[in-house]
């Protein structure tokens, strides 16, 4: 549903839509996704950040790379009300227990404003760099590490007794050494990846807090992340929304909120432009614009960094 789809309605019908979906754009947050590796900066650049309108600021997770939870606690630290995270963390790469407890403490530092961004990670046959110490055991292991990496953490993040059994992960019960529990309840929000059309994935985003987007076009033997650019778009984003919040109505979580993202690249010199850009996914039910650019050269990420916040978020409304 958009501005586009109101104009072929008429009367009230066309006024209802058009209300709604002027309430979506003028609702649209806005988060700057640092590519950088240097902690420092980051940790200049989140309460510029702050100050210059962005909602989220986030960093990245590697393998072997700047430890992005150690940054985002010295941030936490310099910030009062911008939301941190990650762009993304590769759950099934991680002990789910350090995860927890690195969420946990960045959560109660900054006093509730994390977000946990999770994927599959990036397979060994795309990307060789990310599997230097291991072997890829494949995309069906990774996504049941990644489901119950989630589902554990959910256990531990309320610094609670219990007792977990899954195919991967074991805890035993203890009663001892407990950490405290996270700010946020029930849980940190938690963004996931998903590919559509593809159901299991989709489901697995639909029982979390927001949708990280990824599309495979029909046909498509796997996700080429630039074919995936070129034919992703506002009108396919609002076929999966309409059906990522009808399966939540099913599930009985339509009443709890949930986020759609959308990553992408605006200038920030030329606000009409730039408004462009995000309006068409802002209709379409998009409801976080993640500004990242990852073609800047490492010598220049500092000094485009710098300029990027400071002018602020792409506006549309």
């Amino acid at each position: 549903m958009n501005l586009a789809f109101a104009r072929r309605v008429s009367g009230h019908g066309r006024d209802v839509i058009v209300s709604a979906v002027r309430d979506r754009v003028a609702r649209m947050r806005h988060g700057f996704i640092f590519t950088g590796t240097d902690p420092e900066l980051a940790v200049e650049l989140a309460p510029l950040a702050e100050a210059s309108g962005w909602n989220a600021f986030f960093v990245w997770e590697g393998i072997w790379a700047t430890d992005p939870w150690a940054t985002l606690a010295a941030v936490a630290m310099v910030t009062e009300r911008i939301r941190l995270g990650t762009m993304l963390t590769p759950v099934p790469r991680r002990r789910a227990w350090e995860l927890a407890g690195q969420t946990m403490t960045v959560d109660r530092l900054s006093k509730g404003r994390v977000i946990l961004s999770a994927g599959l990670g990036v397979p060994q046959d795309f990307e060789e760099r990310f599997w230097i110490f291991e072997d890829d055991p494949g995309r069906k292991v990774r996504a049941q590490l990644l489901d119950e990496g989630l589902e554990l953490m959910q256990h531990l993040w309320q610094g609670h007794p219990f007792e977990y059994e899954g195919d991967h992960y074991r805890a035993k019960r203890t009663d001892t050494m407990l950490p405290p529990a996270i700010v946020q309840q029930p849980r940190i929000p938690t963004w996931v990846v998903g590919v559509w059309p593809r159901m299991t994935s989709m489901r697995r985003v639909a029982r979390y807090d927001g949708w990280i987007p990824n599309y495979a076009p029909p046909g498509a033997a796997g996700i080429d992340p630039i074919e995936q650019q070129r034919t992703y778009t506002p009108e396919i984003a609002a076929e999966a929304i309409a059906w990522i919040l009808g399966e939540r109505e099913r599930a009985g979580l339509a009443d709890r909120p949930f986020d759609i993202t959308q990553e992408g690249t605006t200038s920030g010199t030329d606000a009409e432009a730039d408004a462009a850009v995000v309006r068409p996914w802002a209709e379409a039910g998009v409801t976080w614009w993640l500004e990242a650019d990852w073609n800047v050269p490492a010598e220049r990420v500092a000094a485009y960094s710098r300029e990027r916040v400071k002018a602020g978020p792409p506006r549309v409304g």
